[in-house]
């Protein structure tokens, strides 16, 4: 798992703020599947897709003039999907201080040079931390399986309303 690990900083400037001040949601997102990107290819080395972002827990607001730094790393695998977990820093750069200001989780798809999922390495988890991410991986899997059928059911009755 250790091997997937990629991390990004980045200074929140003004323009990157919305009207309370604090990181535009959008770009944090943008940020997010970002660098989970990156872990999902160092993983399979092969292209990949996002397939979903199961949520984004924003935790505390991270405001202009904050350093903001993400860390992603791959915490499961099935067939030929990954999830990947990002863990977004929030620092105060003339103090030092720091808070974890949101995390997600995202599943990618590995790709063939056709766009053809393919399948993907296993990780090996090595803490105990890795360990529980990953023997709790399934869980979140099934969920977010669960969650895509309902999702297909309210594409149709969307559909209907054409």
């Amino acid at each position: 798992m250790k091997e997937t690990i990629a991390i990004k900083t980045s200074h929140v400037f003004p323009q990157h703020t919305n009207s309370h001040g604090t990181l535009f949601g959008g770009i944090l997102l943008s940020y997010i599947d970002d660098i989970a990107s990156i872990s999902a290819i160092k993983l399979c080395q092969n292209p990949v897709v996002t397939a979903s972002i199961d949520s984004v827990d924003f935790v505390k607001p991270i405001v202009v003039g904050d350093a903001v730094t993400l860390e992603s790393m791959v915490t499961w695998t099935g067939r030929s999907s990954m999830e990947v977990l990002v863990k977004v820093t929030a620092e105060h750069l003339l103090t030092g201080e720091k808070s974890i200001a949101a995390f997600s989780f995202l599943t990618f798809v590995a790709l063939d040079e056709n766009g053809k999922p393919i399948p993907v390495p296993k990780v090996i988890p090595e803490t105990e931390r890795e360990r529980w991410l990953n023997e709790t991986g399934e869980k979140r899997a099934l969920h977010r399986k669960n969650r895509k059928k309902e999702s297909e059911e309210l594409l149709k009755f969307l559909e209907e309303g054409k």
